[in-house]
């Protein structure tokens, strides 16, 4: 009788306070960052002792943003007195920010433990500064979903873009990290530019950097469109929105395992959390052309980063590219919504808007998990190139079982949360024909169809992950020898696989947070949970699922198939080779490749790649067939504008190599022309 009330009462007293507290948590990553510079040579000291600690903080910030969604009550404010005069710091906590921080949070503790087994000495940076910039990384994207003004807002984006740059190369002897993070710091400062354009057109000139004047103002649809476009631009370059996307198949594979897992797993999230921030709170005069430039730009994302997924022979960057993938999916859900509220259906816009957050959630821990997985690969066997794996499920069991579940989760089979937010998301298509515009009905079908394609080929490609490396035979001597992770690397990994699970099985939960984001931003939620059984996004009658039941179906099948099948045989077990097809010398070259599994792809979608091939001589006695394929977005509308800007350079350096004379000349020049502007 009285344990709900006291249960109420705790949750109602620390939620007082949380924005402090998780401000305080804020802090305690950035001290743990300063801290490793008291030892920067000492691995044990940063990896086995400061990263632990950022681990559990990560699980307190989680614990008290669930503590502030699960209390209901409305946003809190805080004014920090550091900043510029008259331009203090403000930062907010509302559903919106919570539960965005209770992802980072989540996904975070898991891998900041897995970092703690990763991190050896030889990684390129000292183990001291590598855990400065690891920690502020963290603190920033936290800072970042907090801020309540713009000057805050682009500090903290800027620090994260910053530190993100000094992780990414890490190994900067390398010439191919020094580039890629060179692409990566370019994009993200372009993407900065256009999001201060977007503030400025938000404040209408008055230059009240505040979100809350920003709410406070009203752009006519005109303004209300170019602060748009701005922030989509902005917000597209740090996601990995198609065709900004350039950055992220380069900086991904050169980072780090876990600086890659926070890459795609936390730091993307911050540009989806800043795009609903914009679209939904700060701007309210919407229509329904952003909605179908979003859902466009979505859906051609997806299904571009699964064909290019499918067709790449590394594994870091086939994971690079199911991020871009898993972003567009994302923002077709944000386009989606903003379709039915443009057209005034909250209930359906929330239910989309859902669908949205939730694959959000549901991509942090399964694609995280893939990445850290990937770490473990990558140290035990010293190779990223999918040609030179296989067999690895019989040396590293534990991260074959774990890696396992991501792959089945990111494929979007049930009972594993990324089905979850998938189904919602066609659930969401399913209900367009009620959006009164006609353009609008005969575009939906074709973006269902695309939906579906993209799941289809995200699926084929988690076939060729998976299967290219783990199953089979090794194609390399040294994969016999390799070794599974060590204990802080499973629990990692433990813990991101038990959060794809969860997730899929229980989805109650996540929904009711997402619900609170979507009462916030919409006025509308939905009531999704029938029992703890079953969900229904509208209604049970037009469509239900059931993680828990799908789950105990499975389990009983093997069940019973293991009972009958230990009957039958009388407790006997026989052992024998696999069918050979009458061929017994088998070799690990005979094995399906990656070239192999990429092929179909490359045919079909063609006009996608661009593509340069060697073929072997006749005369080869061991002939080897080579395909390079390249992104036709960078050769078309990249490689241009970086010859001309070099063309530029190369021209103005001429002035560079004149006389002292030609030097004055035009410095006198420059005095005149600036002695006519005045008078």
């Amino acid at each position: 009788m009285t344990v709900a009330p006291s249960i109420s009462a705790v949750v109602a007293v620390v939620s007082r306070n949380d924005l402090n507290a998780i401000l305080l948590l804020l802090g305690v990553w950035a001290a743990l960052g300063f801290a490793g510079l008291a030892r920067p040579r000492s691995v044990g000291y940063v990896a086995r002792l400061l990263f632990p600690i950022g681990a559990v903080t990560c699980l307190g910030i989680a614990l008290l943003a669930g503590i502030f969604l699960a209390s209901g009550q409305g946003a809190q404010s805080l004014i920090l007195p550091i900043g510029l005069p008259d331009l203090p710091f403000h930062l907010r906590l509302d559903p919106l920010s919570g539960f965005f921080l209770l992802l980072l949070g989540l996904a975070g503790a898991g891998i900041s433990t897995f970092a703690a087994g990763y991190f050896r000495s030889g990684e390129g940076t000292a183990p001291g500064l590598l855990g400065l910039q690891y920690h502020v990384f963290l603190a920033s994207m936290g800072v970042v979903i907090l801020a309540n003004d713009a000057y805050l807002f682009m500090v903290a984006w800027e620090t994260m873009a910053l530190s993100s740059y000094f992780l990414v190369t890490s190994q900067h002897r390398i010439p191919e990290i020094r580039r890629a993070g060179f692409l990566y710091l370019l994009m993200a400062h372009l993407g900065a530019v256009c999001i201060l354009f977007s503030f400025g057109t938000m404040s209408a000139g008055n230059w009240q950097l505040t979100f809350d004047a920003m709410r406070g103002n009203t752009l006519s649809p005109g303004w209300a469109t170019v602060a748009f476009v701005f922030a989509l631009l902005g917000f597209g370059a740090k996601a990995g929105l198609v065709p900004m996307h350039v950055w992220l198949p380069e900086a991904h594979p050169a980072a780090p395992s876990p600086v890659s897992a926070m890459m795609s797993g936390l730091m993307l999230k911050t540009a989806i959390y800043a795009m609903l921030r914009v679209s939904f709170d700060l701007l309210h005069a919407r229509s329904w052309q952003w909605g179908v430039v979003v859902l466009v730009l979505g859906l051609f994302s997806a299904l571009f980063g699964a064909v290019f997924a499918a067709v790449q022979t590394d594994m870091k960057r086939l994971l690079a590219y199911s991020s871009i993938e898993n972003i567009g999916l994302i923002f077709a859900g944000i386009g989606l919504a903003l379709l039915f509220e443009a057209s005034n259906l909250r209930l359906f816009a929330a239910l989309a808007l859902t669908a949205a957050l939730i694959h959000a959630l549901n991509h942090s821990f399964f694609k995280s998990l893939l990445f850290l997985a990937t770490g473990s690969v990558l140290h035990a066997t010293k190779q990223r190139s999918l040609g030179k794996l296989g067999g690895l499920i019989r040396s590293m069991p534990w991260v074959a079982a774990l890696a396992l579940v991501g792959t089945l989760a990111i494929a979007g089979l049930p009972p594993l949360n990324g089905f979850v937010s998938e189904w919602l998301l066609l659930q969401s298509f399913l209900f367009t024909p009620q959006i009164p515009h006609a353009f609008i009905n005969m575009l939906i079908p074709l973006g269902a169809a695309a939906l579906a394609l993209t799941v289809a080929l995200a699926a084929y490609v988690m076939v060729k992950f998976y299967g290219v490396i783990f199953l089979g035979q090794p194609r390399e001597p040294l994969l016999t020898h390799a070794h599974d992770a060590n204990w802080l690397e499973r629990i990692g990994l433990m813990w991101l696989a038990a959060g794809c699970v969860t997730i899929g099985v229980l989805p109650q939960f996540a929904l009711r947070a997402a619900g609170d984001v979507t009462g916030m931003l919409l006025g509308q939620s939905i009531a999704p949970v029938t029992s703890l059984w079953s969900i229904a996004p509208i209604a049970p009658q037009q469509a239900s699922y059931s993680g828990l039941i799908f789950l105990a179906g499975i389990v009983a099948v093997i069940a019973v198939t293991f009972v009958v099948v230990r009957l039958l045989a009388h407790g006997r077990v026989r052992r024998t080779a696999a069918w050979d097809c009458g061929y017994p010398w088998q070799t690990s070259r005979m094995q399906d490749t990656a070239e192999g599994f990429g092929q179909p792809i490359r045919h079909m979608f063609g006009t996608f790649f661009r593509m340069e091939r060697a073929l072997p001589s006749p005369t080869d006695a061991e002939p080897r067939y080579r395909i390079q394929i390249e992104d036709r977005v960078w050769r078309a509308l990249y490689l241009p504008v970086a010859r001309s800007l070099q063309w530029l350079a190369d021209e103005v350096s001429v002035v560079q190599s004149g006389r002292l004379a030609v030097y004055l000349l035009f410095s006198f020049l420059t005095l005149l022309a600036l002695l006519v502007f005045v008078l």
